[in-house]
């Protein structure tokens, strides 16, 4: 199982990035999906989230900037970011679980803007770096 993801960069304050995790070795469609992000100070903050059917849930740090969105013939998974802020500058990192349990989780966390450890869900890609200055 891999998860890649790639898009990260460094941008001014009010740009966009658009991020992007290519999950292989699972079956896509079964899988909870999410966004995570960190800085060296905390742990790993929910952003966004895709579980069940397509149910969607964001943090409230970014909800109605971000858009999170799969496209599950390319089993690839996206992260719009718009509007970026300084705050937003953090590794951001792709995750997969299976388990209903463990995808409730997912979306609690998300929604709650809660933190997660890195054993926390099934699986995590390597992160990509995202810059943004004032």
């Amino acid at each position: 199982v891999q998860l890649a993801e790639s898009g990260g960069g460094s941008v001014h304050a009010g740009g966009s990035l658009k991020l992007s995790c290519v999950i292989s070795g699972l079956p896509f469609a079964d899988y909870c999906l999410g966004w995570f992000r960190q800085t060296p100070e905390m742990e790993r903050e929910g952003v966004a989230s895709i579980v069940g059917g397509g149910t969607i849930s964001y943090a409230d740090s970014v909800k109605g900037r971000f858009t999170i969105s799969r496209d599950s013939t390319k089993n690839t998974l996206y992260l719009r970011m718009n509007s970026l802020k300084p705050e937003d500058t953090a590794t951001y990192y792709c995750a997969a679980e299976s388990t209903f349990p463990k995808c409730i989780r997912m979306q609690t966390t998300i929604i709650l803007g809660a933190s997660a450890s890195a054993s926390e869900f099934m699986y995590w890609g390597q992160g990509t770096p995202v810059t943004v200055s004032s």
